[in-house]
């Protein structure tokens, strides 16, 4: 399974795990609770969910949704199925919810993973925290000797971005060293107005879209 296949499992059956839904509600709270997801289509989500139901962690059940914008005109009413989480389900998203390695410090994951740290036990978070601020202090680190090496070959505008991208990564080592000790004291962590991004809840996942991409400067 490649890497952003295991996000998309991952996140599936965290959502299902709240509640039932049927695939149009499940991709649209993708998009607007996981960001990370906006650009995926039901081209990606339904051979996600066949294999999930083929797996034994997802049932089908036929239902109606007279709310569903895709229902036809007449009746406004349409035949659905609604995915539901099965108890081997559940035991595979605990599975998945206990993983620290690497993939879940990478940008992708991690916006996923800390989507649904309200579910993650509290040693878990805190490797996971750990993790991914290592890996970005790696990052910074390259960045910082390319931009040594490089610098007098830039024009001021390159010059300039090279620098954002590294001003963001500083950013995201500042919140991450804020979270890593309000879980050391045992408080919850409350995300300031400034940190949000537009349209979302917390600043998570425009931190990471500003951030994914820093390794092209390191080339």
């Amino acid at each position: 399974m490649s890497r952003r296949s295991g996000v998309l499992e991952f996140a599936v059956l965290g959502l299902l795990r709240e509640s039932p839904m049927h695939g149009y509600e499940l991709r649209k709270r993708l998009n607007t609770s996981l960001g990370v997801f906006r650009a995926f289509s039901y081209g990606s989500l339904y051979p996600c969910l066949k294999t999930l139901v083929q797996q034994g962690w997802l049932a089908e059940e036929t239902g109606h949704s007279p709310d569903d914008p895709r229902a036809t005109p007449l009746s406004n009413r349409r035949a659905k199925i609604v995915y539901r989480l099965t108890a081997d389900g559940k035991e595979r998203f605990e599975e998945l919810l206990g993983q620290t390695g690497p993939d879940a410090w990478e940008d992708e994951h991690f916006g996923v993973r800390f989507a649904f740290f309200g579910q993650t036990s509290r040693d878990v978070r805190m490797r996971v925290l750990e993790g991914r601020r290592s890996r970005l202090e790696e990052r910074l680190a390259k960045m910082r000797a390319s931009m040594a090496r490089t610098r007098e070959k830039l024009d001021a505008y390159t010059l300039e971005l090279q620098r954002h991208g590294m001003e963001s990564v500083e950013r995201e080592v500042r919140w991450l060293n804020e979270l890593i000790e309000s879980e050391r004291e045992g408080r919850p962590h409350r995300a300031s107005p400034q940190d949000r991004g537009p349209g979302e809840p917390d600043g998570i996942q425009g931190r990471h879209r500003a951030g994914s991409s820093e390794d092209d400067t390191t080339t």
